[in-house]
C-alpha cells in the first residue's frame, strides 16, 4: 500500500538572511539608515500569511 509521499520538512522551508549576503560597505546599507519602508509593509500586509512560523 502506498502511502503519502514524504518530504523532508527543509525541501519545504529555506532561511535567508539578508545580512549573510549584503556585505557590511554595501551602499544599501547607507541608504537603509535614510528610507523609512515601513509603509510599503504596511500596503503588502494584505498578501502575507496570518499563520506564523516560528524558528527553530
Amino acid at each position: 500500500m502506498l502511502g503519502p509521499k514524504q518530504e523532508a520538512q527543509s525541501a519545504l522551508f529555506y532561511e535567508f538572511s539578508i545580512e549573510d549576503h549584503v556585505p557590511q560597505d554595501h551602499l544599501l546599507r547607507s541608504i537603509d539608515r535614510f528610507v523609512d519602508l515601513s509603509g510599503i509593509r504596511e500596503h503588502l500586509a494584505p498578501f502575507y500569511s496570518n499563520t506564523v512560523r516560528h524558528q527553530v
